[in-house]
């Protein structure tokens, strides 16, 4: 089993990249969550992997933390989801976000990620609501600091369209202390506007 890759950024063009290993090209699958976070070509990167060997293929996928790929492996438990559905939802929101779905049993949410039909976003919450516990993904990547304006801020963004990962990095970078969540929505989106 491939548990983790070091090499050189070879190449990205999602969903796909090529991590270069001593002289050895790894081609990986990730999320745009990873994405999203990935450095400059010809940068060194670190990866954490999930290897997939079916009968005609062997697929490697690969992420920035190991609670994304906590989530992926929980995901691939559920029957009749599979690894693109899985890259969906990580795609689509950060782990912390489908962990909140989850345990809030918002199935509009989960509908709305790419290949996700009602009976699917039924199946999940049903078969995850007793796995993906508070502290089961190794305390989640999500950087967006906790408070209630904080959290109305980021559904307000997200009904604004903004997608998960996007809203995660627009409040992680704000000093929250003692915004009101309309100060905070000002500032995220002068942010999103000024840059």
């Amino acid at each position: 089993m491939i548990g983790s890759l070091t090499g050189t950024l070879a190449a990205k063009q999602p969903p796909w990249l090529m991590l270069d290993v001593s002289g050895v090209g790894y081609e990986l699958e990730a999320p745009m969550s990873t994405f999203y976070e990935l450095p400059d070509v010809g940068s060194t990167l670190t990866l954490i992997t999930h290897l997939v060997v079916r009968e005609d293929a062997q697929l490697l996928y690969g992420f920035l933390s190991d609670s994304e790929r906590v989530l992926f492996r929980e995901l691939l438990k559920v029957s009749g989801i599979g690894a693109r559905i899985a890259l969906a939802v990580l795609s689509s929101m950060s782990v912390g976000g489908f962990q909140r779905c989850v345990q809030s049993r918002d199935l509009a949410s989960l509908v709305r990620i790419p290949g996700v039909g009602k009976k699917t976003a039924e199946r999940l919450l049903v078969e995850l609501a007793d796995r993906l516990r508070e502290d089961s993904l190794n305390g989640s990547d999500d950087t967006v600091p906790t408070g209630q304006p904080t959290s109305e801020a980021e559904s307000a963004l997200l009904a604004l369209g903004y997608r998960q990962a996007e809203v995660t990095r627009m409040l992680s970078s704000l000093d929250t202390a003692g915004l009101s969540t309309e100060a905070l929505i000002r500032e995220a989106l002068r942010q999103v506007h000024s840059g």
